[in-house]
């Protein structure tokens, strides 16, 4: 979203869309040239002029198109992301990432290229990306091997050197089949301080402190109770699914999503978290949400579910906190629910 809030980038295969988003609430009336059905009018009929007067209506949010950049990218586009300069904004796909200025549709400038010579060569792929809040030459991207990269922009035009590596060292004992495929990133998400970082890989969401590069600071299990189901989750396909992370305007909690409608809230102060259910049958308007909790063996107690019973057709993937307020988006298969904090 635009400084303004007034413009959105959006994504559709290989295609960026610069959208102007706007809103109305009342409406022309008294034309001297069309009557109120729209229709125009005979000119040799208009005999006297009248002043257009403006009435209430409802609400209408209106979006319309404004630029179309397109013809960059040979790969789907896995991120956008606009600079703090709000001149500039970046797109990335599995093996390159572009800068494109916003005025300017018909070229951009490609600063890092991961393609190797000879594609058999290739060992991972770019995943997310994303620019800092403040400083509009510095940006983090992420791969599939579960590592970050942090470039500057002023070091060189390709930014093909990182300046900084993010990555944690593998427990050797915890080795398995799945273990580089569930490391990969599906998300970065810079802190609103800029002194932070957040990932989400396939179980858990991580923090880094910008300043220390060998293991994050704050590690959170988001569903850890599915690491005895990965075989399942691998055959069907759901151990690829790519669940996004977000900050609340203070960066002191996370949200992210999860399985059967579920999405996880962390609090960073407290380290206490909840899991919350949003779906249809369960979320009246004005009524407060439960907590949920899985249970993952033994005798289940009174609300809680069992991991067996978990729907994995039913999964929160993008999710949006307010910058400013208590208000969240969740996004779960073709519906959007908004929550808002209890208001006393």
């Amino acid at each position: 979203l635009h400084q303004s809030n007034a413009t959105l980038v959006h994504i559709r295969d290989k295609t960026i869309k610069l959208w102007k988003i706007s809103e109305r609430d009342k409406r022309a009336e008294g034309y001297n040239l069309k009557d109120e059905d729209g229709r125009l009018r005979d000119p040799f009929r208009i005999t006297t002029l009248r002043v257009p007067v403006l009435m209430p209506m409802d609400l209408m949010v209106e979006a319309s198109p404004r630029r179309i950049f397109a013809n960059a990218h040979t790969y789907h586009i896995n991120s956008i992301s606009v600079n703090s300069d709000y001149e500039t904004y970046l797109s990335a796909d599995d093996l390159r990432i572009n800068l494109w200025h916003l005025e300017i549709t018909d070229r951009s400038f490609n600063i890092v290229d991961i393609k190797p010579a000879n594609m058999e060569e290739l060992t991972e792929v770019i995943t997310a990306a994303e620019c800092h809040p403040h400083q509009c030459n510095v940006f983090v991207y992420s791969s599939s091997k579960g590592t970050i990269r942090l470039c500057d922009m002023r070091a060189a035009a390709l930014c093909d050197r990182h300046s900084k590596f993010f990555e944690e060292p593998e427990d050797p004992s915890s080795r398995s089949f799945f273990s580089e495929i569930i490391s990969s990133i599906s998300d970065v998400k810079f802190s609103h301080s800029g002194r932070y970082m957040m990932t989400r890989d396939y179980l858990s969401v991580k923090v880094w402190d910008l300043n220390m590069e060998n293991r994050p600071v704050e590690t959170y299990q988001v569903h850890e109770y599915l690491r005895s189901k990965l075989c399942s989750l691998y055959e069907n396909d759901c151990i690829f699914d790519k669940f996004e992370c977000c900050w609340n305007g203070s960066d002191s909690a996370i949200m992210t999503g999860s399985y059967n409608n579920f999405f996880r809230m962390f609090d960073r102060n407290t380290r206490r978290d909840i899991t919350l259910e949003a779906s249809r049958e369960n979320s009246k308007p004005r009524a407060m949400l439960k907590p949920r909790k899985v249970c993952t063996g033994g005798k289940r107690k009174k609300d809680e579910i069992s991991v067996d019973s978990l729907d994995f057709n039913k999964k929160i993937l993008h999710t949006a906190w307010h910058p400013k307020e208590n208000v969240i988006a969740v996004a779960a298969t073709n519906n959007l629910y908004i929550f808002q904090d209890k208001i006393n």
